[in-house]
């Protein structure tokens, strides 16, 4: 018949979602620049720029998941989404091999620095003669790994577990199951951010006082946010599991949202290892 497909191949339509969203993206931007600049309304810009960059996110995904139960995801279209997720959390790999990168020079490194007058400090901000620098910097307390943040690995070992759980109950049919291990890894998300927070508020060095601050609450603080990204993922799987959506020939949003928590879940390993246990050894503890 003419204009059948005869291929597995999914062409997409037309859509405006693409040049919506580039406009929105160059005004929350630029809503950052003027914040930056202390421009005047920078914060209506920033605000309508982001909330326009929701809107095309929201947008683009109804799409997506209409065109998943039109029959327009073929075997061969899921086979090339999970590749452009693999390639995504590839891509966060290496935002995050970043953080570390920082975090191991300046520990295996550590330099004395010469501010512009003439003052010789070391590199954490500690006025004096002594270059003797050390890691992590003399006389300051960190936090202890054998309580919230073991308490907090726990937890995301434990959210690991019940995502799976929600998973093998989708391939074999059981919705209840699904649903019951869904609710289970939001909690623990949820959980995992409150304690981070409470970590937050009871720290005894803060990000400006020395790189040990400024490097540990960039990493962990971007792993924060990864957490609370996984765990909207998460509730939208779950709002989508409610709805009648997945089944177990055809469940890519699921399983994206499961390898972004698992991937969530191997870089706090990392952190916890690095960070917490081997940069603050030999450190007093809060």
């Amino acid at each position: 018949m003419s204009g059948a497909n005869n291929h597995d191949y999914h062409i997409l339509p037309p859509s405006i979602w693409p040049l919506v969203g580039s406009f929105a993206a160059l005004t929350m931007f630029g809503g950052l620049v003027m914040w930056f600049a202390k421009a005047p309304y920078a914060t209506l810009v920033g605000g309508a720029g982001l909330i326009a960059v929701l809107f095309t996110f929201y947008s683009w995904w109804v799409d997506v998941v209409d065109e998943a139960h039109a029959g327009d995801h073929t075997p061969v279209v899921q086979l090339h989404l999970r590749y452009g997720m693999i390639l995504f959390i590839a891509s966060e790999v290496m935002f995050f091999v970043g953080w570390f990168w920082a975090w191991f020079d300046y520990s295996l490194f550590p330099q004395p620095l010469i501010f512009e007058d003439g003052e010789v400090t070391n590199m954490f901000g500690q006025a004096g003669a002594d270059l003797l620098a050390q890691w992590p910097p003399k006389g300051m307390e960190v936090l202890d790994a054998l309580k919230l943040p073991l308490l907090n690995t726990l937890i995301l070992l434990c959210s690991g577990t019940a995502v799976t759980w929600a998973h093998h109950s989708l391939i074999h049919g059981d919705r209840k199951g699904l649903k019951q291990g869904l609710w289970l890894t939001i909690g623990l998300g949820v959980l995992f951010t409150a304690l981070q927070v409470v970590e937050y508020i009871e720290a005894p060095f803060t990000m400006a006082g020395s790189n040990y601050g400024s490097a540990f609450f960039m990493a962990t603080g971007f792993h924060g946010f990864h957490v609370l990204v996984g765990t909207i993922f998460l509730i939208v799987c779950q709002f989508r599991v409610y709805k009648g959506h997945f089944t177990p020939e055809q469940h890519f949003g699921f399983e994206a949202a499961a390898w972004y928590w698992h991937f969530v879940d191997v870089v706090w390993l990392f952190l916890f290892a690095t960070i917490y246990v081997w940069g603050g050894w030999g450190a007093p503890v809060h």
